[in-house]
């Protein structure tokens, strides 16, 4: 961990390293503002600049290396899991019993014995809330910290919306090692009808996308595409090639008139230049674990991405974003995400505990054993975290419905407190009761864990100035 990393302005020629720089810069950008006009346009004020730039006069340090993303499409149940509501009536009770865990401050569901003991290593965030109840809008709230301009299931991937946690690290702190990159996304690409925006790194550029690997890590076979060539060329073959086409592209300017084309170039760059990191090779073979290793993390999708989650943060890589399931959910209990409304005959209970819950059960906390095992807990942010939670009220089919309201999100290492509960829901987990967290908070705090001020600015394609996250750091929750 180094203390002394700077967090940047995108666009900026200045660091925000101590006080007198941030305060210098952000005084520049005051006056720029002030001089250009517009303040009204931009919503903002002389109150919000000031208080703007008091806010980045002490840049974070940051207490997380990596940040290891395990989002759970679909929206699990908090009532089923992490805010269990024993007195409660029966309509809105889980059928689930409760046990005790390695913290004396929570119960939870009797399904989840071996999450119950690394409790006491977790923060459980009790009152995330939002508006957003359709899957495509709650996910890129959740995967980008900001709110859609519609809670519409029809909203659709564009370069207006937000980028992803990754892109911005990308962008504002990436991985110093060239050979390594900085964000990595696996093994799926969340849609719900469309694909869910938030995911990519949007008007930064697909320069700052994740290396995103659409392959099944609990396969044989699995590796890189992008690592393998043809057996009939050559790395020196490849590289030649790559050099006439530069040639052809400076003579025909086509990259000076696209600049998605410029943004794909910068990409096959990167392609490249993965192609000929013996680290990165080195990385993504998870074959190189034992067997009794990979049988811990469960010899399935998501448990082989936990444990490849860890072997890149081992390796150097930053931002690592892991997806439970590519859907939302469905009839079977053998996959598919956490939306389980108990439509067409099926059951919300006992779907989860045949196939949600166990899952959950040996991959989270083996993942924070090794973490913690490896000395790499107390530099790695783990959020576990679905784009809303399910309604109170068991449903006349015996599931639960979408329910952003008042929900549950889990962070452990990273800097974050140990065996600590923030906010209190109310007594059916129908709203907050104290400390409500709303998504830019915890995108702040993530950022903030980073070593990132959760005010940096980002530019959008008319070049207009935007804050990383309009939050605050939940300091409460940081150790």
């Amino acid at each position: 961990m180094n203390p002394n990393r700077k967090s940047q302005r995108l666009r900026s020629r200045s660091t925000h390293g101590d006080g007198c720089s941030s305060f210098h810069s952000s005084l520049l950008s005051r006056r720029h503002l002030l001089k250009v006009g517009g303040l009204g346009l931009l919503g903002l004020n002389m109150p919000s600049i000031l208080r703007a730039t008091e806010r980045q006069l002490v840049s974070p340090v940051a207490r997380a290396k990596s940040v290891i993303f395990l989002f759970q499409w679909g929206g699990p149940s908090q009532l089923d899991m992490f805010d269990m509501k024993p007195d409660a009536p029966k309509e809105y009770r889980s059928p689930h019993g409760q046990i005790r865990t390695s913290n004396p401050d929570i119960d939870i569901n009797e399904y989840l014995p071996n999450v119950a003991r690394v409790m006491d290593r977790c923060t459980v965030i009790r009152t995330m809330h939002h508006t957003m109840k359709n899957h495509n809008s709650a996910g890129y709230y959740a995967l980008s910290g900001h709110a859609p301009p519609t809670d519409d299931q029809r909203l659709r991937d564009s370069i207006d919306l937000r980028p992803a946690y990754g892109s911005i690290v990308d962008k504002l702190a990436p991985e110093k090692d060239p050979e390594m990159p900085t964000f990595v996304s696996y093994p799926y690409e969340v849609a719900d009808g469309s694909k869910t925006p938030g995911q990519h790194a949007s008007f930064l550029g697909k320069t700052h996308d994740p290396l995103y690997v659409p392959r099944d890590p609990n396969e044989n076979d699995f590796r890189l595409p992008e690592l393998s060539l043809p057996d009939d060329i050559s790395m020196d073959r490849l590289q030649a090639r790559r050099g006439l086409q530069e040639i052809v592209d400076r003579q025909s300017r086509l990259l000076d008139f696209s600049a998605e084309a410029r943004g794909l170039d910068d990409y096959y760059k990167n392609a490249i230049a993965l192609l000929n990191s013996e680290r990165v090779r080195k990385a993504f073979d998870i074959s190189k674990e034992s067997p009794a290793v990979r049988d811990a993390y469960g010899r399935t999708t998501y448990g082989q991405g936990c444990l490849l989650a860890r072997r890149l943060v081992e390796s150097g890589v930053k931002f690592v974003s892991c997806y439970f399931s590519k859907s939302i959910g469905g009839q079977s209990t053998t996959d598919g995400g956490w939306d389980t409304h108990g439509f067409n005959d099926t059951r919300m209970y006992p779907i989860v505990e045949q196939y949600h819950l166990p899952i959950t059960d040996v991959t989270f906390p083996t993942l924070i054993m090794d973490l913690e095992q490896r000395g790499l807990l107390d530099e790695t942010l783990v959020v576990w975290m679905g784009e809303f939670g399910r309604t109170p009220k068991i449903n006349k089919n015996a599931s639960r419905d979408h329910w952003p309201n008042c929900y549950s999100v889990v962070l452990a290492g990273g800097g974050v407190k140990q065996g600590y509960i923030y906010g209190k829901s109310d007594a059916t987990s129908s709203a907050p009761e104290e400390n409500p967290v709303k998504p830019e908070d915890l995108a702040a705090t993530i950022y903030y864990l980073l070593g990132i001020d959760p005010t940096a600015e980002i530019y959008d394609k008319q070049d207009r100035p935007l804050m990383i996250s309009s939050g605050e750091p939940v300091h409460a929750v940081i150790a």
